[in-house]
């Protein structure tokens, strides 16, 4: 882990302790080692910092294209982030996140594919069972709640005070998320697995 994501981390800890209350549970599912998918919901720009900044583990995630100009995209860079166009199939960035998981290190993923308008949670896009599949790598679902409240879509400054919290569920292995190759809809099915997991947890998850 380098020394700027390790800051990294701690201020954001600080901040979410600090100003919304932050709690995290489940960190023992989190896998001390080896590659693994960290598939969450999606509700707002703080889901990152606020997934990540309690693993033990340099996470690597996707970002948005438009994001990587400038100060701002050598930043997300140095925090590992990978350039994904949303507006067509970028294979370029499937092959740099099978790329890492290969490697050994952990990927954040959005099944949902972009952050929810109402905060609820929304149907799995089948790219995140086709990664799943093609790396044979184990699932890590999390949930975030609270966070729409705080920073959802359409706010332009969080709302102080909130409580945001992060639930870490029980790891899935590939082995009994994939239905087969001969099964049609095979990336979906996983996909939607994975969905259904993270709709189970809740505050009082184990």
């Amino acid at each position: 882990m380098t020394f700027l994501y390790r800051c990294a981390q701690t201020i954001f800890f600080l901040y979410f302790k600090i100003f919304h209350r932050f709690r995290v549970s489940g960190l023992e599912h989190v896998p001390s080692d080896g590659a693994f998918l960290l598939a969450s919901n999606h509700v707002s720009f703080f889901d990152p910092p606020a997934l990540g900044c309690r693993v033990p583990r340099d996470l690597h995630y996707f970002a948005r294209k438009s994001l990587f100009k400038g100060l701002l995209g050598k930043l997300i860079t140095a925090f590992n982030s990978i350039p994904v166009d949303r507006e067509s199939s970028d294979v370029s960035s499937f092959k740099k996140a099978l790329k890492v998981l290969e490697k050994g290190s952990p990927l954040l993923v959005f099944p949902e594919g972009t952050r929810s308008l109402d905060g609820s949670l929304q149907a799995a896009k089948a790219g995140v069972g086709l990664i799943a599949i093609k790396a044979s790598v184990p699932v890590l679902p999390a949930r975030v709640i609270g966070g729409f409240e705080i920073l959802g879509k359409g706010c332009k400054l969080p709302k102080i005070g909130s409580r945001l919290t992060i639930v870490y569920g029980p790891l899935l292995q590939i082995e009994t998320l994939d239905p087969g190759p001969k099964t049609a809809k095979r990336s979906q099915i996983v996909a939607d697995a994975i969905m259904e997991a993270i709709g189970k947890l809740g505050i009082d998850s184990d």
